[in-house]
């Protein structure tokens, strides 16, 4: 039997056919037919279902005792789960539970929509340092985010601090990219390291780590000098010209090339090719968004994408139209938490653009547990997550999740944080749920993930949520089935689930240069490059610059113990963050976690291919496995993050963990969002016998 359904073993959004015979999925494989991914699918997508049938998998609800795991029914999870969570509301206010997710699974709207009702501000998410930020600072800055438009043909694109072809983030897939290459896009790669993109390359930009936002100024300046700007556009449609223009000679282009080790020509020819070579966009990434510059650095990239005229033009940065669906936003029911709960929100009144999207900074959880302050922090609910391994400071992470009151869990593996809780509940995998696939995603499409198989007594997080919320909350702000669900989702468009399936998607209207008879949903309904939002929130209303607080050239003291500058986060084709680590296919094909390191730097340290290697910084060390490459210039070294192992009885969660070595001090995050110092870090390594 073949189903047509779609993806979600990394972002998501990939159409499938799945094969099933006698209840188990024996073949995946990319269905031509969805307008996504045209038949297209990556290493994760077609061997997911080695995942979803592992022999490891959680597959009925567990409770800890003092004698170990103990298996009990999904009546007694959903009654004392209830019990402990209504309890601790009645005596300490229902934000002294926090809810948590991780990168978006497509279940946030359910998991908001019960924090909502529920009461709690609190819902823990990678929405601070992934997403998050472009998000907020988009909406802030000229009302939506802006997309990359690659139907509209491109002439030249900047990657940048991202690598699309293995990532596939967000809204985009990388072969979108690779198509516009070949007919005959334009390519500028920002990137430390010499990806394969970058050698595909008309310009590789190898800026200094953390110093992407010196190179925007330096952009913007040489735009504005050689009058590269779109004179229409910024006198119709940008709010605060004059301020920004004053504030870009603070940065001129001789401070840029010191900041980023660039050249001026390098600069100018990047300048130059992006702003006469149009329509032109930039594709952004993470790695912008995991440091302290973070807003600023978001603010300058809508800055180019404006002054150029590239906003909401074919082919340029724009706004897509969502499909006749209620949105992810719309079943959050935002509008039904309490201002008074609101104001409670953890770090809410430090990082207030994060508060406008109902973000947290992970610390402020940790230091909620662990000091009672600003209130205490009795209880945890984390689906699909897996924070000891994929938030800084794993060890005040570790210290916070073992001092919770009462911790859940939903996932599919007994993951390092899974072996913290009270209760472990089987969550289902994307190959077990029917669901309108992409609904928190701005490319202007949803599409019908449908159900394959039945795994033990997995539930989907859906039908998790609507339960407790039933126990919880009013049960009339959920449905009686999951069915009831998806056809109020899909009430909108007329179409019933079973309509909807059948279809296969649904898109939303291509309308562009919509800011010529409306204006963008601005304050002033312009781009604001002086904006009225941050300053209404008590920020500067225009983009400054920050140096990474980590680097030989900030804090000098620290770089003569620690010479080098640690980057971590590149995206493995095989793992999704913290997840695949199962021994199987996936794994086998990268069975360890690697650290790339510049021969320059190796014969420093007497280090070559293949040894152990321990990464030392103020805060931890770890081990991870050399590769000598000089894709990585001498003096940095890019460690993998998300590992742990799961054959070893505790997970293994100290032996490879970059996390160990990040900081979340409030000091190194992004001052608006809170954005976590993760990408540029200093360290020191040296070669160990075994592991």
């Amino acid at each position: 039997m073949t189903i047509r359904s779609v993806c979600r073993g990394c972002h998501g959004g990939c159409g499938v056919l799945v094969e099933v015979k006698e209840g188990k999925v024996t073949e995946i494989k990319g269905d031509p037919s969805c307008p996504i991914n045209r038949g297209r699918l990556c290493t994760k997508g077609r061997n997911y279902h080695t995942i979803t049938h592992h022999p490891d998998r959680l597959l009925y609800p567990l409770r800890r005792t003092k004698g170990g795991w103990k298996r009990i029914s999904w009546e007694e999870a959903f009654s004392e789960i209830s019990e402990r969570l209504l309890q601790i509301k009645e005596k300490n206010g229902a934000e002294a539970v926090v809810l948590g997710y991780g990168t978006g699974r497509d279940n946030e709207a359910f998991i908001y929509r019960f924090a909502n009702l529920f009461g709690t501000p609190n819902v823990l998410t990678a929405g601070h340092m992934c997403y998050g930020p472009r998000i907020a600072t988009g909406i802030a800055i000229c009302g939506n985010l802006p997309v990359v438009d690659y139907e509209g043909r491109p002439r030249c694109v900047i990657v940048w601090g991202c690598n699309p072809v293995v990532s596939n983030p967000d809204e985009y897939k990388g072969f979108y990219l690779l198509d516009a290459l070949k007919e005959g896009t334009k390519l500028i790669v920002v990137d430390p390291r010499r990806t394969p993109l970058a050698k595909r390359a008309d310009l590789w930009l190898p800026v200094r780590p953390g110093t992407d936002g010196a190179l925007a100024w330096g952009m913007i300046n040489v735009i504005i000098d050689r009058g590269w700007y779109d004179e229409e556009f910024v006198r119709d449609h940008v709010h605060g010209w004059e301020d920004f223009c004053r504030r870009a000679k603070e940065y001129p282009l001789r401070w840029a090339t010191e900041r980023t080790g660039l050249e001026e020509s390098e600069i100018l020819k990047a300048a130059e090719l992006f702003s006469q070579t149009l329509p032109s966009a930039i594709h952004w990434g993470v790695a912008l968004e995991q440091g302290k510059n973070c807003t600023n650095t978001i603010r300058l990239l809508i800055a180019l994408m404006a002054i150029t005229g590239n906003l909401d033009r074919p082919g340029g940065n724009v706004f897509y139209s969502p499909p006749p669906v209620i949105s992810a936003s719309q079943l959050g029911l935002h509008k039904r938490l309490p201002e008074e709960q609101r104001k409670k929100r953890l770090g809410g009144d430090r990082f207030r653009l994060a508060d406008t999207i109902g973000v947290i900074n992970p610390k402020a959880v940790w230091d909620a547990i662990l000091t009672g302050k600003p209130y205490p922090v009795k209880a945890l609910f984390l689906m699909s997550t897996n924070p000891l391994i994929t938030r800084a400071n794993a060890l005040q992470v570790k210290a916070a999740l073992e001092q919770v009151d009462f911790l859940v869990v939903a996932d599919f593996f007994m993951t390092p944080t899974a072996r913290e809780a009270d209760i472990l509940l089987p969550s289902a995998t994307w190959l077990e749920v029917d669901y309108v696939a992409d609904l928190w995603k701005r490319h202007g499409w949803v599409l019908a993930r449908r159900k394959a198989v039945q795994v033990g007594e997995c539930l989907s997080d859906y039908e998790i949520l609507m339960e407790l919320g039933r126990r919880c909350t009013s049960p009339e702000d959920w449905w009686p089935t999951m069915r009831d669900a998806l056809n109020y989702i899909l009430s909108p468009s007329g179409l019933t689930w079973e309509e909807f399936s059948e279809r296969g998607y649904l898109q939303g209207p291509r309308v562009f240069r919509k800011y010529r008879t409306r204006g963008f949903s601005t304050p002033t309904r312009k781009v604001e490059l002086y904006s009225t939002v941050f300053e209404r929130l008590g920020y500067d209303p225009l983009p400054g610059y920050y140096d990474p607080p980590e680097t030989p050239w900030s804090a000098a003291e620290l770089a003569r113990r620690f010479p080098y500058i640690l980057i971590t986060g590149a995206r493995i084709p095989s793992f999704f963050h913290s997840e695949n680590r199962q021994k199987g296919p996936l794994r086998e094909r990268h069975p360890d976690p690697l650290l790339e390191i510049n021969p320059e730097t190796a014969a420093e340290k007497g280090i070559k291919e293949g040894d152990w290697v321990r990464i030392r910084s103020p805060r931890g060390s770890c081990l991870q496995r050399a590769r000598v490459t000089d894709r990585v210039p001498p003096g940095v070294i890019a460690a993998e993050h998300g590992w742990w192992f799961p054959e070893e009885e505790d997970g293994g969660w100290k032996r490879s963990n970059i996390d160990l070595l990040t900081d979340n001090s409030y000091e190194t995050c992004d001052p608006a969002m809170g954005a976590t110092n993760l990408r540029v870090l200093l360290c020191d390594v040296e070669k160990v016998d075994g592991r």
